[in-house]
């Protein structure tokens, strides 16, 4: 298998898991069964792509650069290079390098970007809740526990990433949750930390801006915010039970028209719906299958690139 045919073969994949896959998956209705296992299956799918165009670079800029090839295949045997047969590359090897160069350095762009502006947001909302939090009286320590009180009538919580890491909750909330609701809302909150959500969506909103035209990033993005929350609800209701979880995102969100049909937050409504009536979760083996065929999509493009040399070496 030469050079050539590699590339074409990595283009395929790379379509099938940009343009077909995330078709058929937003699509589907299990996700909404099981989000941990939709957020895998996303990710897969990403890495997938990111794999192919990565492979793709090294392969095509070997072909092109004698430099890189040195490099590149400087471990490897003779015949395994000759089985590349990098010397017959087509000429629009050249234009695919510059291509996916390009695209790669984007990419980092778009994620250091990404994560600049996060950690400027955070820096911003500590220095706001620093001016809002009360001032602890004369001979206290400075140290504040795992739950921070502003006062507030507007009734909010969310989870603040520090050190430590603190669940901010303002006193409009407190007003409404019970202490079962309030703990409800600090299990969903530490789901998230847990679980790492606030990278994965730094992650899907950089590649989204900085591929608009990609079905795949766009998607992956749309249903990333989506599937993190259902996530967190679960991880909540686990803890505390469906109902208490629901009444919690009630009273947080009442004054937002969560139960109206007509609410500008459609995912607010969903969420409570799901929670009230929850959907049962795909079959073990169901769940095993599909965690292992996402697992093995990122292993096609490495598949591809190493085939002629697993063939040579094999021979």
């Amino acid at each position: 298998m030469t050079v050539s045919i590699s590339l074409l073969l990595m283009a395929v994949v790379a379509l099938a898991a940009a343009v077909a896959a995330p078709r058929v998956l937003t699509r589907a209705v299990w996700p909404d069964r099981e989000p941990v296992l939709a957020l895998w299956v996303w990710q897969c799918l990403v890495a997938t792509v990111l794999l192919c165009c990565l492979t793709s670079l090294v392969l095509s800029a070997s072909a092109v650069f004698h430099t890189v090839r040195v490099h590149v295949f400087a471990p490897a045997p003779p015949r395994v290079t000759a089985a590349y047969d990098l010397a017959a590359a087509p000429p629009w090897t050249t234009a695919l390098t510059l291509l996916l160069a390009g695209g790669a350095a984007w990419t980092t762009a778009m994620l250091a970007r990404e994560v600049t502006e996060a950690r400027r947001r955070g820096r911003l909302r500590r220095e706001h809740l620093r001016e809002r939090a009360p001032e602890l009286p004369a001979g206290l320590s400075d140290s504040r526990g795992p739950l921070l009180v502003l006062e507030d009538e507007y009734p909010d919580a969310w989870w603040m990433p520090g050190s430590p890491p603190q669940l901010v909750v303002t006193t409009g909330a407190l007003g409404r949750l019970t202490d079962h609701q309030l703990d409800a809302i600090q299990a969903h909150e530490l789901g998230h930390a847990r679980a790492r959500h606030d990278w994965l969506l730094h992650l899907s909103q950089a590649l989204a801006s900085g591929f608009p035209g990609i079905p795949l990033f766009t998607h992956f993005r749309n249903q990333t915010h989506r599937l993190v929350e259902l996530s967190a609800d679960d991880t909540a209701s686990r803890s505390c039970g469906h109902l208490t979880t629901a009444l919690a995102l009630i009273e947080l969100n009442q004054h937002r028209g969560v139960l109206s049909c007509a609410t500008p937050r459609p995912l607010l409504h969903q969420r409570v719906e799901r929670l009230l009536d929850p959907p049962p979760r795909l079959p073990r083996t169901h769940r095993r299958g599909t965690t292992t065929a996402a697992a093995l999509a990122p292993l096609i493009p490495l598949l591809i690139a190493f085939g002629p040399a697993l063939a040579t070496l094999a021979s």
